[in-house]
C-alpha cells in the first residue's frame, strides 16, 4: 500500500516532533503544534546534531571505541563547540557500555510511516547496531538537557516497536539519553494496548489543533 502523500498544509509529524507534542501539557501543546505547521510551510530546519550522529556512527562502524567523539567538538563551527563538548562524554559512556568495540557492529535501519488514525509520523531511528551474539537494537537519540520523559520515552520506543519489521526486523527499541550516556528501553509490565490507545488520542487532538492552527 502506498504511503500518502503529504502536502505542506496536511497534518505530519517526525518521531520527535510528535514525542515533544505528547510532553506538553494544557495550552502550551497547540501553540508547540502552531510552531511545528509554521516551520513545515517554511520548510525551514537545521540540524546542529549532524556532524556529532555522524562521529557516533563511525565510533561503531569502525570499532574505534570513541576516537571520533573525541575529535568532532573540534571540527565543528565555534558556535556548535559547546554543545558538542556537552554531548561527548555521556555519548562515549553509553559507547563503552556496548562492550568491546569489535563485538559491536553498525545496523542499517529504515524510516517508516506510522499512521496514528489520520496522522502520519515518520519513524527515523538514528542507527542501529548488531552485537556479535546476534542481538540488534534500533538506536533513537535524546540531545536535550533535560532528560526524556517518561512519557516522550514510552510514546518514541512502542512507535519505534510498533514499525520495527521495516526499520530493522528483530531488533528492541532503544533511546539513548546522549547527556546521561543512559540507555531507555521499553518495561516489561508496558500493555501495548493501553499505550496505543493513549497515543491515538493524542494523535486525534495534534490533527485538531493543526487544523485550527491555520
Amino acid at each position: 500500500m502506498t504511503a500518502p502523500i503529504s502536502t505542506p498544509l496536511s497534518p505530519y509529524a517526525t518521531l520527535l516532533g510528535f514525542t515533544r507534542y505528547v510532553d506538553r501539557t494544557g495550552p502550551t501543546k497547540a501553540t508547540f503544534v502552531g510552531g511545528l505547521r509554521k516551520q513545515r510551510a517554511s520548510r525551514h530546519g537545521f540540524n546542529p546534531h549532524g556532524q556529532f550522529v555522524k562521529a557516533l556512527k563511525a565510533d561503531v562502524a569502525f570499532h574505534t571505541g570513541g576516537t571520533h567523539l573525541a575529535q568532532v567538538a573540534d571540527l565543528v563551527k565555534p558556535r556548535w563547540r559547546p554543545l558538542y563538548q556537552a554531548l561527548v562524554p555521556g555519548a562515549t559512556a553509553w559507547l563503552q557500555s556496548l562492550g568491546e568495540p569489535v563485538n559491536v557492529d553498525l545496523a542499517q535501519t529504515r524510516d517508516a510511516l506510522a499512521m496514528l488514525g489520520d496522522l502520519p509520523v515518520k519513524i527515523n531511528p538514528h542507527f542501529g547496531v548488531r552485537y556479535a551474539d546476534g542481538r540488534a537494537e534500533a538506536v533513537r537519540l535524546h540531545f536535550d538537557e533535560a532528560p526524556p520523559s517518561e512519557e516522550a520515552t514510552l510514546a518514541t520506543l512502542h512507535l519505534m516497536a510498533r514499525h520495527m519489521d521495516a526499520v530493522l526486523p528483530h531488533a528492541e527499541p532503544v533511546l539513548v539519553d546522549v547527556r546521561r550516556g543512559k540507555a531507555h528501553r521499553m518495561p516489561e509490565t508496558i500493555k501495548p494496548e493501553q499505550v496505543e490507545q493513549w497515543l491515538a488520542g493524542e494523535a486525534a487532538a495534534f490533527r485538531a489543533i493543526w487544523s485550527t492552527a491555520a
